[in-house]
């Protein structure tokens, strides 16, 4: 019987997904594959998953196969398991191909299985690394042929990776994997800035940190949890004359909002070329 689902590649958003897949499905269900073979040898008796020692062989073990690797690399991988995607197919064990590759489109990829000789239903995640301890952003885009049985079933295994949602509109894809994707490295700038800021007012490194981290985390819950609107749950903490506004001037004064706004758009553009 096959497995439920396998990865190949093992890299930094790969192994954040497997860690988190491994407490949400059961770990012998997972396979996994990387060109670095000591890499997912440890990846594997640390977690319990299978690893296989070729890409073609991640293949004819899982039902769902996610292709772990950069958009560069995508083509080559996708003509070397091709020939097995279609050999599956022809014995009615069709593979559903997961991409989480930036820029990528899914028609970009049916061209290169047409190509190689063969179609299969995609489906897209966009996900971020906070997916390995469960805190993550999940966003799910299916091909117009997948069923919602199968986007149900992957939900299940990525479900321990934190919040799960699906859109419709592929030509989201980019701006939803900025906001998704690039946005966590945005905000441990603004962790370590701020962790910089208390050093320079006494406190320790470690505290700095801790209480940035902390703050940075309870006013993300208060919006996600209580649905608080982010404007208005900042108004609420800027007393009249108070400490908090003379920051939130500073903030101003130096670009703030600007310099977060620009960072989306930019990054936005720079993931659509990813695809070209």
């Amino acid at each position: 019987m096959d497995k439920k689902i396998a990865f190949i590649g093992t890299g930094n958003m790969g192994g954040a997904i497997i860690h988190s897949v491994c407490r949400a499905i059961p770990a012998k269900e997972v396979v996994i594959t990387d060109i670095d073979h000591k890499k997912a040898a440890d990846m594997a008796a640390d977690l319990g998953c299978v690893q296989v020692d070729d890409n073609t062989a991640a293949v004819k073990a899982a039902h769902y196969i996610v292709l772990g690797v950069k958009p560069q690399v995508m083509p080559a991988v996708l003509k070397e398991i091709a020939p097995v995607l279609q050999d599956c197919k022809e014995n009615g064990k069709q593979r559903i191909l997961i991409s989480i590759a930036a820029g990528l489109t899914m028609e970009k990829i049916k061209d290169i299985l047409g190509e190689a000789g063969t179609d299969l239903p995609i489906i897209r995640i966009l996900p971020n690394t906070p997916a390995m301890i469960g805190e993550g952003l999940m966003i799910i885009i299916a091909g117009s042929d997948v069923s919602q049985d199968e986007v149900d079933g992957l939900r299940e295994c990525i479900s321990a990776c934190g919040k799960v949602v699906q859109i419709q509109d592929e030509k989201m894809a980019d701006a939803a994997m900025v906001m998704g994707g690039c946005t966590p490295a945005f905000t441990y700038m603004f962790i370590e800035a701020l962790a910089d800021g208390a050093v320079t007012v006494g406190l320790t490194r470690e505290q700095g940190y801790i209480f940035a981290a902390q703050a940075v985390k309870g006013a993300a819950a208060m919006v996600l949890e209580n649905g608080g609107h982010p404007g208005e749950l900042k108004d609420a903490v800027c007393s009249p004359g108070g400490s908090t506004i003379v920051g939130v001037g500073e903030l101003e004064k130096n670009g703030f909002r600007s310099a977060a706004i620009q960072a989306v758009v930019q990054a936005c553009r720079a993931t659509s070329a990813l695809g070209k």
